[in-house]
């Protein structure tokens, strides 16, 4: 999974091979509408000037004065004003002082032009599994991920690595997996398994240990701000221990991902809440406190 991370991270946006490369509302259009407008032109009603809304479709592509018509840029109202010269007309406002960059304005235009689909937040539109990218090197694949993976080098006139060596392979899978390299016996056992299966079976393995929970967990604890300290004036402790246990367990125990954010965000609400549904309601707390007393 690192080494696919790498992959993808590494090459431009133009080699983006098997992912859809059209204007996507919610990746491309929504967060410079939210960064950009909804200050003035969102959901607060009593901030609202004009009584425009950009928040909602009805109040962009609305039947009377439509701010955007679809397909025709130079009828939209909005990439009017947002190319406008006249300072009194530019949106957004010199004062507001969070400009458009060219690229945002070029984005809006290629959405406007391409029929200004609208959508909703990603988080709110179910996934769907998009169609295997066609690839030159087919028999390369061993799956569906090598197929999007060798896409991306083809599109950057790339070819895939010669495969890694047992030794290579082995160390790979112990730093990704828990965090530790291998031992020169696991080494020299993987070295020498001509068991068909010897890769699953040492996937299997590093899977078991509670060292596996605990690798996992610590980028959750980090994009938590999960810390044993309150974080102000003498930075006192505190004892949060428990809801870190409660993460490494849930991973370890392989926990669906939904119920795993559910019991942090409320697990305390859920009917006949356990004990351990209520210590997972430990990542609202991990947050910086003050404990100054007055």
């Amino acid at each position: 999974m690192g080494l696919l991370i790498a992959v993808w991270g590494v090459l431009p946006d133009s080699a983006h091979a098997g992912v859809p490369t059209g204007i996507d509302f919610s990746r491309d259009v929504l967060p410079i509408l939210s960064d950009h407008c909804f200050a003035c032109h969102g959901p607060d009603a009593k901030a609202r000037k004009g009584g425009l809304r950009l928040d909602v479709k009805e109040g962009v592509l609305r039947d009377q004065e439509p701010v955007v018509v679809a397909g025709h840029v130079a009828e939209s109202e909005l990439y009017l004003r947002i190319t406008s010269d006249d300072p009194d007309e530019r949106m957004p406002p010199r004062k507001f002082n969070r400009p458009l960059s060219p690229a945002q304005v070029e984005t809006l235009k290629r959405w406007i032009d391409d029929g200004a689909s609208w959508g909703r937040h990603w988080a709110f539109v179910s996934p769907r599994r998009p169609a295997l990218p066609s690839v030159r090197n087919a028999a390369w694949s061993r799956g569906a991920i090598d197929r999007f993976v060798l896409a991306r080098l083809e599109a950057a006139r790339a070819v895939p690595a010669s495969e890694a060596d047992r030794t290579t392979l082995i160390r790979r899978l112990s730093l990704d997996l828990n965090g530790l390299p291998p031992s020169p016996a696991e080494v020299e056992a993987f070295v020498q398994d001509p068991a068909p299966d010897a890769y699953e079976r040492v996937v299997d393995r590093l899977l078991a240990p509670p060292r596996f929970g605990e690798r996992m967990a610590s980028r959750w604890l980090d994009a938590a701000r999960y810390a044993d300290t309150n974080g102000y004036q003498s930075d006192g402790e505190r004892f949060m221990w428990r809801w870190r246990d409660w993460v490494i367990d849930s991973l370890n125990a392989n926990m669906p991902f939904d119920r795993f954010t559910i019991e942090q965000l409320a697990g305390d609400l859920l009917p006949n809440a356990t004990l351990d549904q209520k210590i997972a309601t430990g990542f609202n707390r991990n947050h910086r406190g003050n404990g100054e007393g007055g």
